[in-house]
């Protein structure tokens, strides 16, 4: 049964807009809290066994479609968390690394103009020299210069992830779950192996894990990838794009500001001047982006 869609939202709407908001946004947290009690590579791979277990009923072999949804298992699956994951091992900056975490909005629309033949008016121009000019605003911070491996690896795994979005719109037809089944078990894939080369120690020590790393474990699989995702597609699935994309403005702005808070870090002038000119940035593109798929220029 096909669900019309409509522009407005109820409150139903609303609380898994809130939601999703809340489950990208504190994503970075857990992610660095549990790359802190465990390694990168186990962190990793403990994250996509969590989505695989969630996502398994799901997980089926999709006739004419197994390639690039095996190459999206194998980019955001594996390669994405590599780079997040060590990028929030090697930096203490939490709140610089989810500032630099947003270009993957831009990225995504590069790709699509250099690749699909996108034409974008000035105004998204705009957005992405403002998103890329406000992290490089960062480096200008005495504070924030020795974080700069952590901010070159999250721009990787931005891009990593911004070219997953890519060939993911390759894959319109194939449920949501049904696609984060498959990155969570190229993940396991991926991850396990290498954790358990490189990281021994990190599975030895996982019975003695306090309940709060535990549970920052299951949130970083089951919130940003199942309850996120999950709720993206749900409310795509009853209302236009247009309507959908502005409501996780919030995200970014929960990831900052929750950063800021939750590890003590100081908000200096320059990162507020440098997250102020990112986030407007990605807010000028996510509008005018949304405004384009609804036929407005």
């Amino acid at each position: 049964m096909t669900v019309e869609k409509t522009a407005t939202l109820g409150p139903r709407d609303l609380i898994v807009a809130l939601l999703i908001n809340l489950t990208w946004g504190l994503n970075i947290i857990a992610v660095k809290m549990a790359v802190m009690a465990t390694a990168p590579f186990a962190a990793g791979g403990l994250r996509q066994a969590v989505v695989l277990i969630a996502c398994l009923p799901f997980l089926r072999w999709v006739p004419g479609r197994m390639r690039p949804l095996l190459v999206l298992a194998a980019l955001n699956g594996t390669i994405f968390l590599i780079f997040t994951n060590f990028s929030l091992q090697v930096a203490d900056n939490v709140s610089a690394l989810a500032i630099a975490g947003q270009l993957g909005v831009p990225f995504s629309l590069i790709l699509g103009v250099i690749f699909l033949g996108e034409r974008i008016a000035l105004p998204r121009m705009l957005g992405i020299a403002l998103a890329f000019g406000g992290v490089v605003l960062l480096v200008f911070d005495p504070g924030i210069f020795s974080e700069l491996p952590g901010l070159i690896l999250m721009a990787l795994g931005t891009f990593t992830w911004a070219v997953g979005a890519f060939l993911q719109r390759k894959l319109a037809d194939v449920p949501a779950l049904t696609i984060y089944a498959w990155i969570g078990l190229g993940g396991v894939i991926g991850l396990m192996p290498l954790s358990m080369w490189l990281e021994p120690g990190a599975f030895r020590n996982l019975p003695n894990l306090p309940l709060r790393d535990v549970g920052w474990l299951l949130f970083s699989g089951l919130g940003s990838s199942v309850i996120g995702q999950g709720g993206m597609a749900w409310l795509l699935q009853r209302h236009p794009i247009s309507t959908v994309l502005p409501l996780t403005l919030g995200a970014p702005v929960i990831a900052v500001s929750a950063s800021s808070y939750f590890f003590g870090t100081v908000l200096t002038p320059v990162m507020i001047a440098g997250g102020l000119l990112t986030l407007s940035g990605v807010v000028i593109i996510t509008l005018r982006s949304a405004r384009a798929k609804k036929g407005q220029p």
